[in-house]
């Protein structure tokens, strides 16, 4: 099967900046971010750190990018340089802040009843559906084979003793997969961050009903409105942004399995972080969680770091 979307032109900043090294930068933040959240959760409902966090995200990136997405106002898209947007663009990155949005309440919901570095790996049944089906190669058949028998170990017993976390957490995992899909062809549609600004605005609406009613407290306590600010801007802002760097530059396929080791990294830090022990059974998995992502990086060579070796449109 091919690629539904292939690796874009890498631009000057970008230049002399690996994807994986942009994806670990981005991988550190997020759970430093996720850490951060799960100890609010003690003063603040997972579902109104949900929301705070994809509010303050959606303001930033709306900020720093309005001349991208306010019609009329890019003087580059007047002059022909850059392409208005569209209804089908609208449409895309709402869809895309949504799938942000309810994975990141999901994932609270989940975490506040689970390990934070078994919550994520559980979480990663969907990056690996997405790179089992993307590219059907034996290489890629094998890598996700070993992350697949990786998630099973540090799954553990959960379905039997948490079996609303566990719920929550496939939830997560559904809108992870949707993230993905969508996130690869929201990045190739040269919105920047402005589609992901966009797209989180959509996604703070629809959060609006979980979160805004048991916020009060928050917005009168400064140092909590201050974490939960701090959180959308680790998780969200500085996250998802490189993602969607990483995403203009890999196959989506290649993204999935990197995204494997977010979860072995979550376990490590949490025992650090949060006193998240890790049995032997854990680190076996993680383990193979890694050896699968390491067999699958020789799968494919790294897109082209010019415009003079992009492939034609």
């Amino acid at each position: 099967m091919t690629e539904l979307a292939t690796p874009q032109p890498v631009t000057v900043q970008e230049r002399g900046f690996s994807p994986e090294a942009i994806f670990v930068l981005s991988g550190i933040s997020q759970n430093i971010g996720s850490i951060l959240a799960k100890s609010l959760f003690g003063e603040v409902e997972p579902a109104t750190v949900a929301w705070i966090r994809v509010s303050f995200a959606a303001l930033v990136l709306l900020t720093l990018t309005w001349r991208k997405w306010w019609p009329g106002i890019d003087r580059r898209a007047a002059t022909g340089t850059s392409r208005p947007w569209t209804r089908a663009d609208f449409g895309a990155s709402a869809i895309f802040g949504v799938s942000i949005a309810l994975m990141n309440l999901f994932f609270y919901l989940a975490i506040d009843r689970l390990e934070l570095g078994k919550g994520l790996t559980i979480e990663f049944i969907g990056p690996i559906a997405v790179a089992a089906t993307r590219r059907r190669t034996r290489r890629n058949a094998v890598a996700v084979a070993l992350a697949v028998v990786g998630v099973c170990l540090l799954s553990g017993v959960e379905i039997g003793t948490n079996g609303l976390g566990l719920f929550y957490i496939l939830c997560a995992s559904t809108m992870w997969a949707t993230y993905i899909v969508l996130g690869s062809r929201v990045a190739r549609q040269e919105r920047g961050l402005a589609g992901l600004g966009v797209g989180l605005m959509f996604g703070a609406v629809v959060l609006a009903p979980f979160g805004a009613p048991s916020s009060g407290a928050v917005f009168t306590a400064p140092r909590l409105l201050a974490l939960c600010c701090l959180v959308g801007m680790l998780n969200s802002v500085v996250g998802y942004s490189l993602d969607q760097h990483v995403m203009r530059r890999i196959p989506t396929h290649r993204f999935a399995l990197l995204l494997a080791l977010l979860p072995v990294s979550a376990s490590f830090i949490a025992f650090i972080a949060l006193d998240e022990r890790l049995s032997l059974l854990d680190m076996v998995g993680i383990a193979f969680v890694l050896a699968g992502v390491i067999y699958q990086q020789r799968d494919a060579p790294l897109a082209p770091t010019s415009l003079e070796e992009a492939p034609p449109a």
